[in-house]
């Protein structure tokens, strides 16, 4: 008996170790689906990398895609198929002065191409980082070609140098809006228009302190507006905090706007941006002490540009709780801030600058407003006409005191344990009417997240593995019309649709799923896209066939059991009644195993998982097996047999008296190592005094934070007072907030009361 018990315990601690791994994924998303082939449709040529601009062009059914010294065009139905292309590489005179500048020839010294933009008659505006040289041209797909137009003009300002520094830009009414480096160094970051009247930042630490530009969007708020008001552009970035005097570098998120229509000063600001304000982007993540860091930012069109919103990503900043959150935005409550809200001011003390509210009057019109009916009945019809009192408080001050807080006070999403990267957002209308905000994420290893947020009850439906090495996503693009969405990476494209409801294989996992693209379709027995009949049966899933099991004494026995929901809790039965406790029944995720099973063991065994929605528990059978012991024509699930006879026992005895003297010598290393302790108290000593625990407690990378949109967080200092002081009005700064909610509606999940049993789902 003692090498089959043996062997048992050794395959078992094996078992135990693989296992270990799963247990340690992340459990929030209900699904998890690995890299497939037939899940997604694939683009790269091989030798070419960083797929990281794209631009949609629908009416032509073309996804252009830009990488590195080259353009493709791709139909935009199926990224596999290439249309056209173009090649943009760097001339040897511009490598060579690259590489001269102590830049490296295969990587930095090479073109990538970093602005797509539409413009007029049908042209593509292209820029690219040519060898830390940057130029831009014109492009046009005609007769199933693209053609690069020879006239070429200087990318500076307009394009990074770097092709590894953040950046962004858009294109408003045929002028180019920018945000980047504006020399080699990287040292000197401007944002600016290029245009026949063209403007820009001031070169001071007030206005930019070493940012890193995120994105870029245009709000037509001169549209319906009451006070003749002007079209915004609005920018989202990180930078070095100028308003806390701390011991170390402190970066925060930011949001800044400028107006379409700004024209620079007469005398002062000439040709710099007049209506250029700034203010801290809050998204308040529990449990961290230094605030997040803004990603990547999507905005979320309506018709009424009041109700439109910004969502945006964050991940934590060195020092900070590992969580990434998604926290969204009003349009509305933005400029509400840059309008309304108190400016800061630098203050001398000592020989430090502190930023304070500023508590006197504004002089008129409100520096960094744009032109409105108020300002003309004042005499000012441009911003030249801006008095100087006026431009000098905006060139000093362009730092709101307050923040902009998020919707609902909190965030929508937080995740421990996934780094996001970048998101899209598209609207969706379920079976009942309401329209739902569903978001995809993507993520630093390659995965996209599903998410909804259903009146503050957010699900993450599924996570998808769109590459099959595990490298970030670089770009995401929405294609609502067609139902497709595309995402971009260092080594490649991939296209996906926006729902995969066959993969919800029973009536109660489509609807368990809460996914507002799906539905169950009756007469077909499927889950199946909208539209779909308004109408299902009873969820409850039929059991599934039992599964003939040959029980042989003294063998260990597997009983396999994936549940459909990574959410959902599995509970296994015998003879219709709880699996009672035994050393010998061991029951990890995939599963139940049996050790050293005997003719007591055989009978019915069933696999069950149990999903709380809303907090009500669903169930159901997901395996069921029959054990009996001997006879033949069974189903025998993959187990280890003890084998008693025959020449093959003797090297069985030899391998496991070797493996059990490697384990005792594995144990006393470990005794002596003082990472077991013996059982008297042996082993080395520590020093006396207190244990400290690791910085942020113990991390759970499984977990996943839901905070609910009517209960703010509590507010969390940025740092801890001995690393910063802040103005004293930092605390009412955090703690305002118009309490408007966005422009989602409010969402039930009547859209299931088609089924009579779940109607509450």
């Amino acid at each position: 008996m003692f090498p089959s018990s043996a062997l048992r315990f050794l395959w078992g601690l094996l078992l135990l170790l693989t296992l270990s791994r799963d247990g340690a994924l992340r459990i929030s998303p209900r699904k998890t689906v690995p890299y497939q082939e037939d899940h997604v449709r694939r683009f790269r040529v091989e030798g070419v990398g960083n797929y990281s601009i794209m631009l949609l062009q629908e009416d032509q059914g073309l996804l252009l895609v830009g990488a590195r010294e080259a353009i493709y065009a791709l139909d935009i139905n199926d990224i596999s198929r290439k249309k056209a292309s173009a090649n943009w590489e760097v001339t040897k005179a511009d490598k060579e002065e690259c590489t001269n500048k102590g830049k490296q020839a295969d990587t930095d010294c090479q073109n990538y191409i970093r602005i797509l933009h539409e413009s007029s008659e049908g042209r593509v505006y292209v820029c690219g980082t040519n060898a830390f040289s940057p130029e831009c041209r014109y492009m046009k797909y005609t007769e199933g070609q693209l053609t690069m137009e020879d006239k070429r003009s200087d990318g500076k300002g307009k394009c990074p140098f770097d092709p590894f520094q953040r950046y962004s830009s858009t294109m408003v009414d045929g002028d180019l809006y920018s945000a980047t480096s504006n020399n080699f160094l990287g040292s000197e970051p401007v944002v600016m228009r290029s245009s026949p009247n063209p403007v820009r930042t001031e070169f001071k630490i007030s206005w930019l302190n070493e940012p890193s530009f995120i994105s870029m969007d245009t709000v037509p708020e001169s549209l319906g507006s009451f006070d003749g008001d002007d079209d915004k552009v609005y920018l989202f970035f990180s930078e070095t905090a100028v308003e806390y005097d701390s011991y170390n570098k402190l970066t925060v998120s930011r949001v800044a706007r400028v107006c379409k229509g700004d024209l620079g000063g007469q005398r002062t600001l000439q040709k710099k941006w007049t209506s250029f304000l700034k203010a801290r982007l809050d998204c308040p993540v529990p449990d961290s002490r230094l605030p997040p860091v803004v990603q990547d930012v999507f905005l979320l069109r309506h018709s009424d540009w009041r109700k439109s919103t910004f969502y945006a990503v964050f991940t934590p900043q060195q020092g900070s709780v590992d969580q990434s959150a998604v926290c969204a935005y009003s349009v509305s409550d933005i400029g509400e801030v840059f309008s309304q809200g108190k400016f800061k001011t630098p203050v001398t003390v000592a020989t430090s600058h502190v930023w304070v509210m500023y508590s006197e009057d504004l002089p008129e019109p409100r520096p960094g407003a744009c032109i409105n009916n108020a300002s003309r009945a004042l005499g000012v019809k441009q911003s030249l006409d801006l008095p100087d009192k006026t431009l000098r408080f905006i060139k000093d001050r362009p730092l709101m005191d307050q923040a902009v807080r998020p919707v609902g006070g909190g965030p929508q999403l937080v995740e421990k344990g996934a780094t996001f990267t970048r998101i899209v957002v598209d609207y969706v209308q379920a079976l009942d009417g309401q329209t739902h905000h569903v978001m995809f994420i993507g993520t630093e290893d390659g995965f996209v997240q599903k998410a909804v947020n259903y009146d503050g009850d957010m699900v993450v439906i599924e996570e998808v593995q769109l590459f099959q090495a595990q490298e970030p996503i670089r770009i995401l693009r929405l294609s609502s019309a067609l139902g497709l969405l595309y995402a971009g990476s260092d080594s490649g494209v991939v296209q996906m649709t926006l729902s995969a409801c066959e993969r919800h294989t029973s009536c109660l996992d489509c609807v368990l799923s809460r996914d507002p693209h799906c539905a169950w379709d009756p007469p077909a027995s499927r889950c199946t896209t909208l539209p779909s009949p308004p109408e299902a049966p009873d969820p409850g899933s039929a059991r599934p066939k039992p599964e003939n099991v040959t029980l042989i004494p003294g063998s260990t026995v597997n009983l396999p059991c994936r549940p459909a929901s990574n959410l959902a809790q599995v509970r296994w039965t015998l003879a219709g009644r709880p699996l009672p406790p035994s050393p010998r029944y061991y029951t990890y995720r995939e599963g139940l195993m049996l050790l050293n099973a005997s003719a007591a063991d055989a009978g019915a065994y069933a696999c069950l998982s149990e999903e709380h929605v809303k907090g009500r528990l669903y169930r159901r059978t997901e395996a069921e097996y029959q054990l009996a012991p001997g006879g033949s024509g069974g189903l025998t699930t993959p187990r280890l047999e003890a084998q008693r006879t025959g020449p093959s026992l003797a090297a069985l005895q030899a391998s496991v008296a070797l493996l059990t003297l490697l384990l005792v010598a594995l144990l006393a290393w470990n005794l002596y190592r003082g990472h077991l302790p013996l059982p008297c108290g042996g082993g080395p000593t520590e020093a006396p005094g207190p244990k400290q625990a690791p910085p942020g407690g113990p991390r759970d990378p499984g977990s996943s934070i839901l905070v609910p949109e009517g209960d703010p967080p509590e507010s969390k200092p940025l740092m801890t007072p001995v690393n910063y002081s802040a103005n004293n009005n930092l605390a009412d700064a955090n703690a305002s907030s118009n309490g408007e909610r966005s422009l989602a509606p409010r969402v039930t999940m009547d859209t299931l009361q088609f089924i009579d049993d779940e109607s509450e789902i």
